[in-house]
């Protein structure tokens, strides 16, 4: 029993050995195909995805008092900035405050594509409104956060009694683009690449049965070795050596 228990430990071994070995020999593989891949992701990030460019507003909510229905609330007294932000983003995402937006910047949206275009956070969690504006095109993208800058702050005062925003910074044309990232694709293409050659190299592995020496079948079965047939085709074994001299002194 101690006897199989230590074979099979010695047949794991020499697997995970005969595993290496091959990803090793196999390495060139495993290089070609990330180059490869780590290429279609730069072709496909530089000239399959259309850029996006961004551009931002930060608006301010005045520390007054208003009311909502009967409720009087001071905003001194609202400590998280994300409740604010949250309750602004939530006038903002309207349909009826988009599609003012959308008659105003005269841009060729439906109000859900321009949900999708906006976001909104609070500035370092202070009552700071940051207002972001994604799309193709960075002139667009600025004329719509400012568009913003004058629709929010009206909309806000009609639905919320007492309530105001100051503009802090006005949006400007940002012509960096934010995506798609050429590098992070190129990674990730290469990263595959190298992962998915790996796993198939190591599944090739495994399912090679080929007794390739005398040593597979010591540990694997425990068998003894009684004979062993000499490979001429090797140009480094003596038996090669052997079989070249005696061809050569048979022709001659």
């Amino acid at each position: 029993m101690e006897k199989t228990e230590q074979s099979n430990r010695e047949y794991y071994t020499v697997d995970v050995l005969h595993i290496v070995r091959t990803l090793w020999k196999r390495i060139w593989v495993i290089a070609l195909v990330g180059i490869l891949t780590a290429a279609i992701g730069f072709c496909y990030s530089k000239f399959a995805v259309s850029p996006t460019y961004s551009s931002h507003i930060k608006l301010y909510v005045n520390n007054s008092s208003f009311s909502v229905g009967n409720t009087s609330v001071s905003l001194s007294d609202l400590t998280a900035a994300q409740s604010l932000v949250k309750t602004y983003g939530e006038i903002l995402d309207s349909r009826s405050t988009l599609e003012r937006i959308i008659e105003k910047a005269d841009v060729d949206y439906t109000w859900k594509q321009m949900s999708g275009m906006i976001t909104c956070a609070p500035s370092n969690e202070t009552e700071i409104m940051l207002v972001t504006v994604t799309c193709g095109d960075p002139y667009v993208a600025c004329n719509i956060a400012n568009t913003v800058a004058e629709v929010l702050p009206s909309r806000i005062s009609e639905i919320i009694d007492g309530a105001s925003m100051e503009v802090v910074d006005y949006a400007i044309p940002e012509l960096e683009k934010v995506a798609p990232s050429i590098t992070r694709y190129t990674a990730v293409g290469l990263l595959l690449g190298v992962l998915l050659s790996a796993v198939v190299l190591v599944i090739v592995a495994l399912a090679d049965d080929t007794i390739h020496d005398e040593e597979y079948v010591l540990m694997t079965y425990d068998y003894p070795i009684l004979g062993k047939i000499p490979d001429l085709l090797d140009e480094g074994s003596k038996s090669h050596e052997y079989y070249y001299r005696k061809r050569q002194g048979i022709q001659e």
